[in-house]
């Protein structure tokens, strides 16, 4: 790579041109890059939701969930198959390996569906899942005097908000709609034997059209079509309806014995701060700019401020760039820190601008990549900037250190030969130290799932930021000594730092077994802080969106639910820690995305000085106090809105197992109440908690069939009863509308059914005469993993040591007295950040391999890297104690914070051995004067370099607020681990070095 610095001498000017180009395509990419939260990943897991109307749970289970799960087992690959299955809709989730086509996986399952054998009016639909599935908004909308609301978010601003590219989609909570409602004469209908089902087919008759071939007229083709409608309510009133069960009974008008009206309702009830509104959630497509599409989204809403008004309830895009804002201000501080250690050391204004002009430079270039790549401006990828400002500048340290020191000694002043010796001196350390440090990153391939998919655009930031450095420090960096160092004043003699360090240097060797053994007790000293700091996969972070839910009785009407609602938002109004609440009664659930009349959901934002760990449960305990003094089976919760990206893994799972239901749900009630007394435990949920009451109508087949009756006509007859039937849509005037028919006087009491008349050929006949009616009690959900029942309590653990808590919790439940029948397992996140953290000791172990390779390559001897490796043992002792007194848990950010050391630490090392090959195969130096001079001359660039790293980093482990992934802890690891490996590599490497030359030392004294 020499030639570069004597092609970049020769043609400064053309070497500027070039890094103005870069520098102009930095800025233009950089611009251009999407900015997200997190990184843009499609998680490996299909969802599967089936509806069949009017279908109970068992039905569910029987008829869609088994059948589709005993196809989906032969799908190739498949890790788990969870299904859950409510009334009315099943919905089964699979999760694959990251390296799953999901596309043929899709295919695949579409194609399991068809050949399933699904009844037949049930409806599929199968979804992937990303981050940009999440909702970017929650905006809830009023309007402004009389303005229509719903016409204005219907017809003009859903159609604007269409347009911009990147949206998936608009949904609006809190609409009315209005239903063309039939309200049948209950008696009058049965004394003519007439069913609702009969005035539906009836009317559904009188809407066709279809075609009925061609006239030919002149050689032309003129198509014939017969059609029937029904255009206005008076032509629907006079509609004929004739029972088909009794034949001799007159035909009669159904306005005769119906009213038929237009009427207004309003399935989900949203509200903001207690303030009736519409609520509109916006999703992105997944590869989308969410930053941008949340300004066009604003855009168009404020278009229309002059008729109506907003509040935002969540804005994810106001937290994305917070965070970006964040973790640029610690880059950019980072940056000022790492220049100011530089100027300390050289105390040279114009050698320090020369050294850090690498930092933009490096960041500009990989910019270009990031680009190219298609990678967004995320907190993986800021992150890898933030920690490559203080490395990026090393390069470009040593090389201008060499020069600024070569120019300092020699009379003949500053020259493209002199400049070129001092380039080419440290090139070969600087070049193996570069790519020691990048070759570090390509084991984190070997980490699997979501950690390693996370890491990816963090390690390529990285990786693009050190090889663009490297040019710019055998390229740039000359050119600029050369223009800046005309005049530089004569070499100082030996500083008291370089004296002491010569002196400390000779003390060490000849003490060497002394200086060796102190190490090791160093080292093993920190390994029993060890078990002070935790275990953890991500530091628990508070967040200050609220998530809030409560569930009455499966039966509660959404009036009721309404009514309960409206005094825990008054309750919420009193609170002067939450800011803003956004309700939905009715709406969809967050986990099951199931509509439910009997829930109500709740956005809760506060204020950012509030303590989210001791407010929450002050919060639940008034919401208790005021739902189960109205309802004492309700079910409620509150905890802390989850950000997203890769699962925060602390939290524990108990699966129990058992073919008896109601041994289950005891089992599952008895591991709750266990779970609950736990004070490191929050958050515990119950998935199979909830039962309700059922009526079983059993019908006699014998009977039945003498009567010449099928099951699904009593079905049919008694869901008249029971709910209005769906008569599809019908266009009146202008107008299409729904249809509904119901009787005026509904069944309310298993008394009401018993009195339920089935007619039949035969005439009419009581339903108690064909069928027994009894009352159970039924469970409103049955889950499944992997085929078979189970119930899953869990909980988030409250503590930075999730392996231990996890292991006392399972413990505790396997010692508990549960009911005959019933297995269990003990999981959760602790398994799947033991399995990670043993993926990361693999890559860190596989790394320092691939270093050794690199500089087995690069110095051609086996005994030299492992010198230089040796500067690594001792990286435990800084980073372990610098997270102690940080009180940080050992987590995946440390990890990767261990994984960076190698590359770092080795560079310290290779600049030290590096010299200390030349003084002895150039100069003909004895070892121990080679190791001498060798630290006196590099130590100024050793200490610059680690300084500078340090330096840089000390913003990101004084933060409070930046991502979770790239956190503190990873800055406090390195910061830790290379303070003490530098100083101990100064000491240490040399003493290694005459051990591992014992024998030429000894014949050298002789």
């Amino acid at each position: 790579m020499q030639f570069l610095t004597k092609f970049s001498l020769k043609n400064s000017f053309a070497v500027f041109i070039i890094s103005f180009l870069l520098i102009l395509g930095g800025l233009y990419s950089f611009t251009r890059l999407k900015v997200d939260l997190l990184p843009n990943i499609e998680f490996p897991q299909l969802s599967i939701e089936v509806v069949y109307p009017g279908a109970s749970p068992q039905d569910i289970n029987e008829q869609v969930t088994e059948k589709l799960e005993t196809k989906l087992k032969g799908i190739e690959g498949i890790k788990k198959m969870l299904s859950s299955s409510f009334e009315s809709i099943a919905i089964i989730n699979l999760e694959f390996p990251f390296n799953t086509d999901l596309d043929d996986a899709e295919q695949q399952v579409n194609t399991y569906i068809k050949e399933a054998g699904l009844p037949e009016n049930v409806q599929t639909n199968v979804n992937r899942f990303s981050f940009g599935s999440f909702p970017i908004f929650n905006i809830s909308l009023f309007a402004k005097g009389d303005q229509d609301l719903e016409q204005l978010v219907n017809e003009e601003i859903i159609p604007d908000l269409n347009k911009i590219q990147g949206i998936n989609s608009v949904s609006v909570g809190g609409q009315t709609e209005d239903v063309l409602q039939i309200t049948v004469d209950q008696k009058k209908a049965s004394q003519l034997a007439l069913s609702l089902n009969e005035i539906k087919e009836t009317i559904n008759s009188k809407k066709f059209s279809f075609p009925a071939g061609n006239l030919n007229e002149n050689e032309i083709q003129v198509p014939v079509r017969v059609q029937e409608k029904i255009e206005e309510i008076n032509e629907l009133e006079n509609l004929l309806i004739k029972s088909k069960y009794e034949p001799e009974a007159p035909a009669v008008k159904l306005g005769d014995i119906a009213s038929i009206e237009v009427v207004t309702e309003k399935p989900e009830i949203t509200r903001y701060n207690e303030k009736e509104s519409l609520s509109m959630a916006i999703t992105k497509k997944q590869d989308a700019n969410t930053v941008e599409i949340a300004e066009k989204v604003l855009a168009v809403i404020d278009s229309y401020s002059d008729r109506m008004d907003y509040a935002i309830g969540f804005d994810s895009a106001e937290g994305i760039e917070k965070s970006v804002n964040t973790l640029v201000k610690e880059g950019l501080l980072g940056a000022l820190f790492a220049s100011i250690a530089v100027l300390i050391f050289l105390r040279n204004f114009r050698a320090t601008i020369i050294a850090i002009v690498s930092i933009p430079l490096s960041l500009l270039i990989s910019s270009i990549f990031l680009n190219q790549l298609d990678i967004s401006l995320n907190i993986m990828t800021l992150g890898g900037m933030a920690v490559a400002v203080g490395r990026v500048v090393d390069d470009s340290i040593v090389v201008i250190e060499n020069i600024f020191r070569r120019v300092r000694k020699t009379k003949e002043g500053m020259k493209d030969e002199l400049i070129q010796d001092s380039t080419k001196e440290i090139l070969k350390a600087i070049t193996s130290s570069t790519i020691t440090t990048v070759v570090v990153f390509l084991p984190l391939g070997l980490v699997g799932g979501i950690t390693g998919e996370f890491f990816l655009p963090f390690a390529l930031t990285i990786v693009f930021s050190l090889l663009a450095s490297l040019i710019v420090a055998i390229t740039i960096v000359p050119i600029l000594a050369k223009f800046s160092f005309k005049k530089v004043p004569k070499e100082e003699k030996e500083g008291v730092m370089q004296r002491a360090y010569a002196s400390a240097i000779k003390w060490s060797l000849n003490h060497k077994a002394l200086v060796i053994v102190l190490s090791f007790l160093l080292l093993a000293g920190s390994g029993f802080l060890v078990k002070g700091l935790g275990f953890t996969f991500i530091p628990n972070e508070e967040q200050k969106l609220l998530v809030a839910t409560f569930q009455l009785p499966s039966s509660t009407s959404l009036e009721k639910t309404n009514d309960v609602s409206l005094k825990v938002e008054e309750m919420f109004a009193d609170k002067k820690e939450i800011k803003d609440v956004t309700v939905g009664i009715g709406s969809r659930d967050f986990q099951t995305g199931l509509k439910r009349q009997n829930q109500a959901n709740y956005f809760i934002s506060l204020d950012d000085g509030v303590s989210v760990s001791t407010f929450i449960p002050e919060l639940e305990k008034e919401m208790e106090e005021i739902i189960l003094k109205i309802e004492p089976d309700a079910k409620l919760g509150i905890q802390e809105q989850s950000t997203g990206g890769p699962p925060s893994n602390n939290n524990v799972n108990i699966d129990l197992y058992s073919t008896y239901l109601a041994a289950l749900q005891e089992a599952a009630a008895r591991v709750e109440e266990y779970m609950k007394k736990q004070d490191d435990l929050k958050y515990v949920s119950n998935n199979f908690s909830e039962k309700q009451k059922q009526v079983i109508v059993d019908i006699d087949p014998e009977k039945s069939a003498q009567l010449g009756l099928s099951g699904f006509q009593i079905l049919g007859t008694i869901t008249d009863k029971t709910k209005p039937v769906d008569a599809g849509t019908m266009k009146l005037g202008e107008e299409e509308r729904k249809v509904s028919i119901t009787y005026n006087d509904q069944s309310e009491t298993i008394e009401d059914l018993k009195n339920t008349i089935i007619f039949t050929q035969q005439g009419p006949v009581p339903i108690t005469d064909i069928a027994e009616i009894t009352e159970t009690d039924a469970f409103t959900s049955i889950q499944k993993l992997d085929g078979k029942i189970f119930a899953q309590i869990s909980a988030q653990i409250a503590s930075n040591d999730i392996r231990s808590v996890s292991t006392s919790v399972i413990n505790g439940v396997e010692n508990l007295d549960l009911p005959e029948g019933v297995s269990l397992e003990g999981g959760g996140g602790s398994d799947e950040t033991v399995e990670t953290f043993t993926q990361l000791g693999i890559a860190i172990v596989v790394a320092i391999g691939l270093v050794y390779l690199t500089m087995l390559i690069t110095f051609g001897q086996a005994r030299i890297p492992l010198i230089i490796l040796s500067s690594l043992i001792f990286v435990p002792i800084g980073s372990l104690l610098g997270l102690w007194i940080a009180d940080e848990p050992m987590s995946v950010s440390v990890m990767i914070g261990l994984l960076m050391l190698i590359g770092i630490v080795t560079t310290n090392a290779i600049v030290l051995v590096d010299r200390i090959g030349q003084n002895r195969m150039e100069k003909g130096m004895t070892i121990r004067e080679a190791l001498v001079e060798a630290g006196i001359t590099r130590l100024r660039p050793i200490l610059m370099t680690a300084f500078a790293t340090i330096a840089a980093l000390i913003p990101l482990a004084l933060t409070t607020s930046s991502g979770t992934l790239i956190s503190k802890g990873l800055a406090v690891t390195v910061i830790g681990g290379l303070t003490s490996s530098t100083l101990l590599t100064l000491i240490l490497v040399p003493v290694i070095y005459e051990v591992f030359f014992y024998r030429q030392v000894k014949k050298e004294r002789r």
